[in-house]
């Protein structure tokens, strides 16, 4: 609800160079990201120590107090500091995809992290398209007010309704944050994971901030480029939200990495004719397919990083998943405007299905190499015991 209108909220604080409120802006869309990607790790390796649940309920109610502070801020600097701030305290859907994964049987995991996946998708949908009705009709500062208020409503659902029934155990004993991040690390499955997810919302959100420009050069029907742009991204997202569930249960019964890989190649697919579309209709047309598509990506990734996460430490291992994908998108748009005005936004769609053809492949050999490594050193353990 409040991404839409930070540069306005700048202005409304006084500032009035066009480029020093886009700097700003940038600045302030980045630094959440940024914060969130350093302390992913520690609140995954946290939640493996006191619990999954705990860990939603702090992001919930820390995101409810600062947001409702940053509706207090004053000055482009306060708001920076808060945004910072907000990166530090949130990851409410990183620790519930954990709550979710170590609480579902492993044979539903697929579908009910499909379905998480739908909720969170209906979310980002809706969420810009209110907040932009909304800040038509109140003042910026109450919109973060509201949305202070829908955090807090939907932490309490989480604090009264959902149960924790896989809890860590308090009296085991475990390892500190780095000797636990460097055994995740040092896990050649989870790695090959990590960086496809990296990947994925790099290559994902490359062509995003362009978008609205590259339907402006279509030319919109009526002249209303804001609105279809906001359509392109919408239909997408609601195909994404169609998908998830089905897509997700499919990995259940026919294995989440075959999905993944083919969810993979099928977008890279898809990216391709966006490069070649002559009208905003067509662009839509690929937009939902693509869509369809990106359903089967991170329900998948999640699902498989659920499995191949040793017992104990799903939520440590989610922790640096979080902050691949968090990398990928803060990189992602900032690569992408760069080479865009090398290449044009058509040839960074064409480098956009390349680099997730070079995952889908990363993907499939980067498991395979991981796997029989494993087969290979637990025979070779089984021959020295044998030996002994």
């Amino acid at each position: 609800m409040i991404i839409p209108f930070l540069p306005l909220y700048l202005r409304e604080m006084g500032m009035t160079d066009p480029e020093k409120t886009q700097l700003w802006a940038g600045l302030i869309f980045g630094i959440n990201f940024l914060s969130a990607f350093l302390v992913a790790p520690v609140w995954g390796s946290l939640a493996d120590k006191v619990g999954r649940k705990i860990m939603v309920l702090r992001s919930g109610f820390g995101m409810s107090v600062v947001i409702l502070l940053t509706g207090l801020a004053t000055s482009p600097l306060q708001l920076l500091f808060l945004r910072l701030l907000n990166g530090t305290v949130s990851g409410f859907i990183p620790a519930s995809i954990s709550l979710t994964a170590t609480n579902t049987p492993k044979k539903k995991s697929g579908y009910a992290l499909g379905m998480l996946q739908s909720g969170g998708v209906a979310g980002s949908i809706m969420g810009p398209f209110i907040g932009g009705v909304l800040a038509e009709v109140v003042d910026f500062r109450t919109i973060f007010f509201l949305t202070s208020a829908i955090i807090f409503l939907a932490t309490c659902v989480v604090l009264f309704l959902v149960k924790e029934g896989v809890k860590p155990d308090p009296d085991k004993p475990r390892a500190g944050f780095f000797a636990d991040g460097s055994f995740i690390l040092h896990q050649k499955p989870l790695m090959v994971l990590f960086s496809v997810g990296f990947m994925l919302q790099f290559a994902m959100l490359a062509p995003m901030p362009q978008m609205s420009l590259f339907v402006s050069d279509l030319g919109a029907p009526g002249g209303y480029i804001a609105f279809f742009a906001g359509l392109v991204t919408a239909v997408t997202g609601i195909a994404n939200m169609l998908a998830s569930p089905f897509l997700g249960r499919f990995g259940d019964r026919h294995g989440a990495e075959r999905v993944l890989f083919f969810s993979m190649l099928g977008a890279a697919l898809f990216f391709v004719p966006h490069a070649m579309v002559t009208d905003v209709w067509q662009l839509l047309a690929f937009r939902f397919l693509l869509g369809l598509c990106v359903g089967g990506l991170l329900p998948s990734l999640h699902t498989l990083i659920r499995k191949n996460a040793p017992t104990g430490k799903e939520s440590t291992a989610y922790g640096y998943s979080t902050s691949a994908t968090f990398l990928g998108n803060m990189l992602g748009p900032i690569t992408g405007g760069f080479l865009s005005g090398i290449i044009g936004i058509r040839g960074l769609f064409l480098v956009t299905a390349i680099m997730l053809f070079i995952g889908a492949w990363w993907l499939k050999t980067g498991l395979t190499q991981a796997k029989q490594g494993s087969t290979t050193k637990s025979a070779v353990s089984r021959k020295i015991s044998s030996a002994q």
